[in-house]
């Protein structure tokens, strides 16, 4: 018997590991009111991380042929989802393709679509909290820790040959098991990019520690692996230090942020910048609404204001 019944009203499907906890349960309806959306709704689907294959397929056909399922955001599983579902999607787009993972399924003219958005969204967030020419200017690597489809994306949009000098002068990409960096390694291979790139076996804490010491002033340190959300804790040891001038970034904005506590008790002594996983959740959200939607919510400044005022307003209720 399917755990899933038709949807009453037109749905935006929220696949995740603890979605009642987000605050998008909140924000949503707001937003859906500002943006002209008052029947649409949204429904959290659930998954342990690296769920079974069949369990992916079955919410994915759920979504495909349920008249009122108009598509979903994937967070977590976007690597697992496409592994097991690729073969029910009528396109897939070129990022998707490139990446092998799914953050949006949308629906079209009788097409069942998956997306890859976090290239979009996670640029957008890069680019707006370093400001323009950063990399040329501080010569600062990046050590992105947790090789997922959150990597995957924001390396892209870091390495490519198009931004000219303004780029990286070194990537560092660190995870628990070798399967996922040798996933991110082929893709890194099919992009036109002379950044070099190190992939680090860390099954531990410990082995991030390691990594810190010789990263450069000015460096970008995020935490991409979902703990202190999704699980709790933290890809480092409290022995960590960071390098000085860090910009440390954790993807995450809600749990216990472990993460960025432990910048936090640096930040003076390292002249830390220290950045939380808000703003890339707005810019998330608002790319797979707009896909799913098919409504224009163009990310210029003032739009992403007025949405991120909306948000924190209704988060607090």
């Amino acid at each position: 018997m399917t755990r899933y019944r038709p949807c009453e009203r037109p749905t935006l499907h929220f696949i995740g590991v603890t979605t009642g906890k987000s605050s998008i349960m909140k924000v949503f309806p707001a937003w859906a009111r500002h943006l002209g959306l008052e029947d649409a709704q949204i429904s959290g689907i659930d998954f342990p991380p690296h769920a079974e294959p069949a369990a992916y397929r079955e919410a994915v056909e759920y979504i495909r042929d349920d008249p009122n399922s108009l598509g979903a955001l994937v967070t977590t599983h976007k690597i697992d989802l496409f592994n097991a579902c690729r073969d029910l999607f009528d396109e897939i787009d070129p990022f998707a393709t490139l990446m092998k993972e799914t953050s949006c399924i949308s629906k079209r003219g009788g097409k069942l679509i998956c997306h890859a958005k976090d290239p979009i969204s996670s640029g957008l967030s890069i680019d707006g909290f370093l400001g323009p020419d950063y990399w040329k200017k501080t010569g600062g690597e990046v050590f992105s820790i947790g090789a997922g489809g959150s990597t995957i994306a924001l390396t892209w949009h870091l390495m490519r040959k198009e931004r000219g000098v303004n780029v990286p002068a070194r990537i560092v990409v660190s995870n628990r098991s070798q399967p996922r960096l040798d996933e991110i390694r082929r893709v890194h291979a099919e992009i036109e990019s002379d950044v070099p790139v190190d992939y680090v076996l860390a099954p531990a804490p410990a082995g991030n520690d390691a990594v810190l010491p010789d990263l450069k002033p000015g460096s970008l340190v995020i935490n991409a692996t979902g703990l202190g959300k999704d699980v709790p804790g933290s890809p480092l040891t409290d022995a960590a230090v960071f390098p000085e001038r860090a910009v440390v970034w954790d993807l995450n904005y809600r749990g216990d942020l472990v993460f960025l506590d432990q910048a936090r008790g640096q930040e003076k002594a390292r002249d830390l910048t220290i950045v939380d996983g808000w703003t890339y959740f707005i810019h998330g959200w608002t790319q797979v609404i707009a896909e799913v939607f098919d409504i224009p919510i163009a990310p210029t400044a003032e739009n992403i204001d007025a949405l991120t005022r909306i948000a924190v307003q209704a988060a607090k209720e």
